[in-house]
């Protein structure tokens, strides 16, 4: 497929601003990670409402990116990205100014609305640059996107130790300030001949439905005290993700293709991404709350938010090395091959923190080893999606995936939280240790699903070219 290409001044920087704008909406998203205490007493707000802080901006992400990946299939991609970027930084600075608590959460689900934007930077990638140039960038696209978390907590808790929760989302304003201004000065226009009319009714029913599948990912509480609820609002779920199915089966201008999403290799692709991405999330979770932890519940490392914050830095780093290796194992293992490797590796630090968790540097390994598994993942999940996908239709089919994933990482953190309030004995305020094992167990038999699935793409992909 032919490339569109860019004048040379702008080829320069293309790949940089793509890779740097990816960062940014990845970084920003997770500063609610590392605040959420400050935020508690900063605002004086309970725990669970500061919670929001987050979750809002996970939830603003996953509605927006299927529009966004619909917009950015069409001719208006630049604009969509600017104004789009100028909404992040209008929303970060919500999150400076001295505003009430709802204010701050406006800013940070304005912030979330970024995170819809990784998937339109492979599609500029995927129309301007030459192909097998622009297949290693969509990789580290995909890369970027994940481990941004692993940049920003670190620098967000430090902040927020030395200046308060304002100084750590001044840093959010600052990047994104400088985001917007990289993509104005070096991002190119979509090729002509294309449009991407919305559908409106679609992206209205698959908000909704999304709403209520992350609201119910995160409400643990619902969950345990009004069980009939919870379920009522599950079934609700259901019904308008089957209505919103039809809804895009009949339209002539669907939100998302989901005839597409049907082909084996994308829907395989996606239930891989969804499993995969519970346990990646769920492990994630299990390593920086077991660091916290106090030694009075008889494990852990009491680690202040800063401190925890660094057991991240191997998750980025080996994530990015493996993000940089992937495209050119890629050209000796297929991609479905390599999404059932990573998720071994992944599974391989499940066993790891099962196993060995009694020292800091056992945290360490195990978060470098997930790190490592993620990056490869993430890295080989495109090749296997846009391998039987149109150019045009990039942005559109990487968004839904990454809502897949956005449900994943929620479930994950969700399922985690089950396990472990389980395992917490009455009158105590920590879980056993073995709780942590026990997800830990959870996570393990989540990564082999995830590699099954991908081997079965392996297969059906082996079948296909060697009839």
């Amino acid at each position: 497929m032919k490339a569109f290409p860019v004048a040379r001044s702008e080829a320069r920087l293309l790949v940089p601003t793509l890779m740097f704008i990816a960062l940014v909406v990845a970084a920003v998203a997770s500063l609610g990670t590392p605040l959420i205490t400050s935020v508690a007493t900063s605002f004086h707000v309970s725990l669970g409402s500061a919670q929001w802080t987050l979750t809002v901006a996970l939830l603003s992400g996953a509605v927006a990116t299927p529009v966004l990946g619909r917009l950015g299939a069409g001719p208006h991609r630049r604009a969509t990205i600017l104004a789009t970027l100028a909404v992040v930084v209008a929303g970060s600075a919500l999150t400076v100014l001295p505003l009430p608590f709802a204010w701050l959460l406006a800013g940070r689900a304005a912030q979330g609305i970024g995170l819809g934007l990784a998937a339109l930077m492979m599609g500029v990638a995927r129309d301007h640059l030459p192909e097998e140039r622009s297949a290693a960038v969509i990789a580290l696209i995909s890369v970027v996107s994940i481990i941004g978390a692993g940049v920003g907590y670190p620098l967000a808790a430090l902040l927020a130790e030395l200046g308060g929760v304002r100084a750590a989302y001044g840093l959010g304003l600052v990047v994104t300030a400088a985001a917007l201004l990289t993509a104005w000065r070096s991002m190119p226009e979509a090729p002509e001949g294309r449009s991407a009319h919305v559908d409106l009714a679609g992206a209205v029913v698959l908000a909704v439905a999304l709403l209520l599948v992350l609201f119910l990912a995160g409400e643990r509480n619902l969950w345990s005290r009004h069980l009939a609820v919870a379920a009522g609002l599950a079934v609700v779920a259901v019904v308008l993700l089957c209505v919103w199915a039809v809804i895009e089966l009949r339209s002539t201008t669907p939100l998302v293709d989901v005839r597409a999403v049907r082909h084996p290799a994308v829907a395989g692709a996606n239930l891989a991404m969804l499993v995969g991405g519970i346990g990646m999330y769920l492990l994630l979770t299990l390593i920086t709350r077991y660091a916290q932890t106090p030694h009075g519940a008889g494990y852990g490392f009491g680690l202040t938010t800063f401190v925890a914050g660094l057991v991240l830095i191997p998750f980025s780093v080996l994530g990015f090395v493996a993000g940089k290796l992937t495209p050119r194992v890629r050209t000796l293992i297929a991609d479905p091959v390599l999404l059932a490797g990573s998720a071994v590796v992944v599974g391989g630090g499940f066993a790891l923190f099962a196993a060995a968790r009694s020292d800091l540097v056992e945290l360490f390994a195990a978060m470098g080893v997930l790190g490592f598994g993620v990056g490869g993942f993430s890295a080989a999940m495109p090749g296997v999606i846009l391998a039987v996908t149109a150019k045009s239709e990039t942005s559109s089919a990487m968004s839904f995936n990454y809502v897949v994933r956005s449900v994943g990482y929620s479930l994950g953190s969700a399922i985690g939280g089950l396990i472990l309030a389980a395992g917490t004995g009455p009158g105590h305020l920590f879980p056993d240790d073995s709780a942590y094992t026990n997800a830990a167990l959870v996570g393990i038999g989540a990564m082999a699903i995830t590699t099954l699935t991908s081997l079965a793409l392996a297969h059906r992909r082996s079948s296909e070219t060697n009839p």
